[in-house]
């Protein structure tokens, strides 16, 4: 049994296939690689290569591994849905000839728009319309199994799958198991060790993040939107922040976890590309310290 461990475009602060603030594609994957990472995921559809020939290559020649592909979109809204099932077999077609590629992350987007911060959506969901939401993510995510992969919901800040509660909804009115965010639990009020405990079983997959407390205290304070506590620096270096990684891993080496988990640092937007690689460094080398 072994923890590997993984990063993700999002620790390049790659929010979108294409964004004059991202990093270039080759760029991020030869810094993911001299950051010392295994494997990778593919970010936002469209932002890696999506030829098999040309990825496979890519990924070769750097010695990565491709671990998991992305899709996000509103599972309350059924043109969201179906568009969404659209690219996900289009990131299913390319992610099952990856042996190394099991899982599809899901995400509910986020109710504020990304750039300017205005609530597009609304928080909260009536009892109808929480039913539409676990229908939709029970659809989406059999129609990941029925491509062959795993489906992992991402519990998300400003995400109708944001807190404990809303996590445990899920789990209670869905099979679909989770892709676990450390940061975005305890940013959302949540103990990450603690539920991690509780629910291992439906968590095949994670996402290792870390908040800093005063941060989020100010965020929570002053009602900002994710983007902007992110923008000030909420979401810090694992290592840096409240949770205790070396507890964490070795639970999990206790009840003989075998999989990947996946750095994300949110930092979207870059003013500085060379920031990620020294961020991602200093992470791995954390990580290692830390037990994996």
């Amino acid at each position: 049994m072994a923890i590997r461990t993984g990063t993700a475009p999002d620790s390049w602060g790659v929010w979108f296939p294409a964004n004059d603030r991202q990093p270039p594609w080759d760029r991020c994957l030869d810094e993911m690689q001299k950051a010392g990472y295994d494997g990778v995921e593919l970010g936002p559809w469209g932002y890696l290569p999506n030829d098999y020939e040309i990825l496979k290559s890519e990924l070769d020649k750097r010695n990565l591994e491709l671990v998991a592909g992305t899709i996000s979109g509103d599972f309350t809204n059924e043109e969201s849905v179906e568009e969404m099932c659209a690219t996900i077999k289009k990131i299913a077609g390319l992610l099952i000839k990856f042996p190394s590629a099991k899982y599809i992350v899901m995400i509910q987007d986020r109710y504020t728009d990304e750039l300017t911060g205005d609530y597009c959506l609304p928080r909260y969901l009536t009892g109808e319309q929480k039913k539409v939401l676990y229908k939709n993510i029970q659809k989406t995510g059999d129609l990941v199994r029925e491509c062959g992969l795993i489906p992992a919901l991402h519990p998300h800040v400003e995400c109708y799958v944001d807190t404990e509660e809303e996590i445990e909804d899920v789990l209670n009115n869905t099979d679909i198991d989770l892709c676990f965010d450390t940061g975005h639990n305890i940013y959302s009020g949540g103990d990450p060790l603690a539920f991690y405990k509780k629910h291992h079983g439906r968590i095949p997959f994670l996402h290792i993040k870390e908040c800093d407390p005063e941060i989020v205290a100010l965020a929570h304070a002053n009602k900002w939107t994710f983007p902007k506590a992110v923008a000030e620096g909420a979401m810090c270096e694992p290592g840096s922040g409240s949770i205790d990684f070396k507890e964490f891993f070795d639970f999990m080496k206790s009840i003989g976890y075998d999989g990947w988990v996946v750095v994300e640092q949110d930092m979207f937007p870059l003013d500085d590309f060379g920031k990620p690689y020294e961020v991602a460094a200093r992470t791995r080398k954390y990580l290692r310290s830390a037990g994996i």
